[in-house]
């Protein structure tokens, strides 16, 4: 596979550079004197900030585009192998990387990369890792998967030898990484239109473990079952972190204030023995308690100043579209959550238990064919723990339905439960139902991965 280096930039054409991962592979390597070119179908605020850089972008992908200078293409799975312009790369010869495999180069070149990887949590773990970074005046280079107030974005250029990335497991991307301290946040079935089963989720885990040296650290969850298994035969450090006593961080005397902002004393273990401090959070759930000790494992692996994590972890107040606090309206707070897994989707309502309100309703967008109908039963489940669920049609993203699922039969589910569901079709219908039964005092959250969020937006006239 071709390799950068960072001290011998060369030129590097991106195809769909107007993307937001895509754009800030292209701007970190602006950053580090690389030439860079690209193409993409339309022009964007993203593609236009490239240009400013200084980068060469195309509208429209076409052959012509590839010029004999270009060291390397780099692509997404969104572009086809009849594309005219792919076709002009491998017809010239040129190296190809995809983008996993670019990010995992880009991390290559950084003495401390941290990789964070779980089915859940990734996007929220990453920004705390940053956040103690930050404070900590370590000035890392960030990719994270969801919008970080603190770094205005997905992508904050450092200048020093500190990275950090979200790693996702879907398709094996992760495998391409070079980390040299890892996190592990938990492993569940998911991506099963990619995975065969939970078995092969664990070996795909297990081989992003390997990937570390002997001298890096990772960073797991010791409440995974069997981890062990994950961690067995592993040359590097390993830091677990969880419920237990015997875990290496733990929490004791959790307490939750009106909001359900958790606070707790982390129990860190030592060479010179254990410490305790501590912690209060600015997001809710007992879920950010785990991912706020990760992102302290991960950053004491990293060297950060253990003096400044507290105000760091105090600071952090989430990412877009995790337990977004959107607005009032008519008395009615309207919150906006990512969840789309139904163990997101119970951490989330857990959290909202907590939160004060009269009457919660949940907006539910179902997120592919493959996941609502391999756990139907696990949706019905978690959903249940609302007072009212309102769904709306699944939203399909990369899939056609030919598996013959509908939102219909989970709501069949849910009202086998004794829990109140309604089923619309259409956003419009969704608000109109909401304003008339909704009342003051009363919070809505919208769930899911797809587009449903714009259901609250539309609520407060957004």
């Amino acid at each position: 596979m071709y390799q950068l280096d960072f001290n011998k930039p060369v030129k590097v054409h991106f195809m769909g550079i107007g993307g937001i991962s895509m754009s800030g592979l292209a701007e970190i390597l602006l950053s580090e004197g690389f030439k860079v070119s690209g193409s993409d179908v339309k022009e964007t605020a993203l593609t236009e900030h490239l240009e400013k850089l200084g980068a060469k972008v195309f509208i429209g992908q076409k052959a012509e585009n590839i010029t004999s200078d270009i060291d390397v293409m780099v692509y997404t799975a969104a572009i086809s192998p009849e594309n005219e312009e792919y076709k002009a790369v491998l017809a010239a010869g040129i190296p190809v990387l995809k983008r996993a495999e670019l990010l995992g180069e880009i991390m290559r070149n950084y003495k401390v990369a941290v990789a964070v990887s779980g089915t859940h949590g990734k996007t929220t773990t990453t920004s705390m890792v940053t956040e103690i970074l930050l404070k900590a005046g370590l000035d890392p280079t960030v990719t994270v998967g969801g919008m970080l107030k603190d770094i205005g974005g997905n992508l904050r250029i450092g200048h020093s030898d500190h990275f950090v990335a979200e790693a996702c497991e879907y398709t094996n991307s992760f495998l391409s990484f070079f980390p040299t301290i890892a996190v592990i946040l938990n492993i569940e079935e998911d991506h099963l239109d990619f995975f065969k089963d939970i078995n092969d989720i664990r070996a795909s885990f297990k081989k992003f473990a390997g990937l570390l040296p002997d001298n890096g650290t990772l960073v797991i969850n010791d409440s995974i079952d069997r981890f062990q298994e994950i961690t067995e035969g592993l040359g590097c450090r390993v830091v677990t972190y969880g419920k237990s006593e015997t875990s290496d961080y733990y929490a004791s005397d959790i307490s939750y204030d009106e909001f359900g902002r958790g606070s707790y004393t982390l129990h860190r273990k030592t060479d010179s023995g254990e410490e305790t401090e501590r912690i209060d959070l600015s997001v809710v759930g007992e879920h950010n308690i785990y991912n706020s000790m990760a992102a302290v494992a991960a950053a004491d692996a990293a060297g950060a100043d253990k003096a400044v994590v507290h105000d760091a972890i105090k600071a952090f107040t989430g990412t877009d579209r995790r337990f977004e606090y959107k607005g009032e309206a008519g008395g009615v707070k309207i919150i906006d959550d990512y969840a789309h897994h139904p163990t997101e989707i119970k951490a989330t309502l857990k959290a909202a238990l907590n939160y004060p309100h009269k009457k919660l309703w949940v907006v539910f967008q179902p997120h592919t064919y493959t996941r609502t109908k391999a756990f139907m039963d696990d949706f019905a489940d978690a959903l249940s723990m609302a007072d009212a669920v309102v769904l709306t049609d699944i939203y399909a993203a990369r899939e056609k339905n030919t598996i013959g699922v509908s939102s219909g039969d989970l709501k069949k589910k849910i009202d086998a439960k004794g829990t109140e569901c309604h089923y619309f079709s259409y956003f419009d219908d969704v608000e109109s139902f909401l304003l008339l039964h909704a009342e003051p005092g009363d919070m809505i959250m919208t769930i899911g991965a797809g587009d449903v969020y714009q259901v609250g937006e539309h609520l407060l006239g957004k």
